[in-house]
């Protein structure tokens, strides 16, 4: 019960701009005082992947993801949406969310102990590879030109760096505004730059934008559908859950990881961008199969491995339980009620979704004059209920006004967010390597971990420079 109670609340989170997991999981907290500690947990844990179930409803339908992980969904899934597919981007999305997740559970059940020795080798040098490596493979398999991706990526990472410094807790970039301490709000961005400037975009010629009315016949996937999506449903699992009992923010390097596997394994890689199931299929895939190995590192080390488990972390010490080698001895009625809840979660949130298509589907025959105000609404208490700060809608609107810019000029906002995502732990990382050796940066080489990812960070613009020195440009 309690775990339908915390899928059905995830669902609802998710589908609502502007709140994600992390803010599903903090609005429920204070409830979880009263309850049993198993049950609490299972509540919570339904909240945490039922949110991330839901975040791809509105990234396809009307092209605004509630978190970083959704960014990559809302591309070609929005895309698929205009064509009068919304239907099928949102049954393959949920079929993958299922798999993903049940199969990432399995692994949690069958691995965490081995993985989370392997986990133990990733320090800060290593993790600064990782990051770097993820960048890289941004900036070279984005679906526009690598010069204005680079840029994008440098602005991202410049934006990052505005708040508290994470080592010294020196403000900067601030203006001397205690609303910045913390940085600028990645959903108040996320929100106006694919939000916001897909409205100002529309609302240029309002009157070609013509209202979707989805016959019966066009919300369920055809049998071609299924069959591309098949092999990026399976790649999506491995990746997402390979990614996912990495400590920082694996959801979303997943996710775009993914998106790159596809494009480059595709045979057409320039139609990416246009409406691809398959780029629906393999980052929503991967976004839910890190949530089993995301607890690995929680329940093994007591490690939060991506935001939203520090709120689970938070729950279990509130309840007395202390997350650790030791927990599955000495309170496994509530690690295996954890997993079964899971296996349940998934089941459960299969049922909400694919019926509920339909529905979700009928708001796009909303003319767009009431539909536009109303997303901007919603958008507005979400930011203002997560925080409770006014500037982040201010934020938020500017963000619109330079998304819809750069969308005019061909930029493409989705490497900008997702370098703010990763700047701050790429900073820190590669801060603490250094203030561990003393300055030394040839310790960013010491370690197995630390040189598989910057070989192949190295091996990769080696690749790429080869290529475009031979000719093999992207068309811009």
């Amino acid at each position: 019960m309690y775990c339908v109670i915390g899928c059905l609340w995830g669902t609802i989170v998710g589908v609502l701009p502007g709140l994600g997991p992390l803010a599903g999981l903090t609005l429920l907290l204070p409830i979880t005082y009263y309850l049993e500690p198993t049950a609490a947990i299972v509540m919570l844990a339904g909240i945490f992947y039922g949110a991330m179930y839901g975040g791809s409803t509105t990234s396809i339908l009307v092209r605004i993801p509630g978190e970083a992980a959704s960014i990559m969904t809302a591309i070609d899934g929005h895309e698929m949406a205009r064509k009068g597919r919304a239907g099928p981007a949102l049954v393959v999305a949920a079929i993958g969310s299922f798999i993903g997740g049940t199969v990432s559970v399995v692994g949690l059940m069958l691995f965490a102990p081995p993985l989370a020795q392997l986990m133990l080798q990733i320090g800060p040098a290593a993790e600064f590879g990782l990051m770097l490596l993820a960048l890289v493979v941004l900036c070279f398999a984005s679906g526009g030109p690598a010069l204005k991706t680079f840029a994008m990526v440098v602005a991202g990472l410049l934006v990052a760096t505005v708040g508290v410094d994470m080592i010294t807790a020196h403000p900067r970039f601030t203006f001397g505004s205690l609303h910045l301490v913390n940085g600028i709000s990645f959903v108040a961005m996320a929100l106006g730059m694919f939000g916001v400037s897909e409205i100002l975009i529309n609302l240029e010629d309002i009157a070609k934008v013509k209202v979707i009315k989805p016959t019966l016949r066009s919300l369920m996937p055809r049998r071609q559908d299924l069959k591309d999506s098949a092999p990026a449903i399976g790649r999506g699992t491995v990746i997402g859950f390979s990614f996912g009992f990495i400590p920082g923010i694996s959801h979303v390097i997943s996710t775009f990881v993914s998106y790159a596997v596809e494009r480059k394994l595709s045979r057409q890689p320039e139609t990416f961008g246009t409406g691809r199931i398959e780029a629906v299929a393999g980052p929503e895939t991967a976004n839910n199969a890190t949530t089993g190995s995301a607890m690995i590192p929680l329940l093994v080390l007591g490690i939060p491995a991506i935001p939203a488990t520090a709120i689970l972390l938070a729950a279990l010490q509130i309840h007395g339980v202390q997350p650790g080698p030791q927990m599955l001895t000495e309170h496994p009625q509530m690690f295996w009620g954890l997993i079964a809840s899971m296996y349940i979660g998934n089941l459960v949130l299969l049922f909400f979704n694919l019926p509920l298509v339909g529905l979700f589907v009928n708001l796009l025959r909303i003319p767009y004059a009431y539909l536009a105000p109303s997303i901007l609404l919603v958008s507005i208490i979400g930011i203002y209920s997560v925080s409770g700060n006014a500037l982040d809608i201010l934020i938020m609107a500017l963000s619109g006004v330079v998304g819809y810019v750069l969308r005019k000029a061909k930029f493409d906002p989705a490497p900008l967010l997702l370098a703010v995502v990763l700047g701050d732990r790429l900073e820190v990382s590669l801060r603490r390597a250094l203030l561990i050796s003393q300055g030394d940066w040839w310790a960013l080489l010491q370690g197995a971990m630390s040189k598989i990812f910057l070989g192949a960070v190295l091996l990769l613009v080696l690749l790429q420079s080869a290529a475009w020195l031979l000719g093999f440009r992207r068309k811009p």
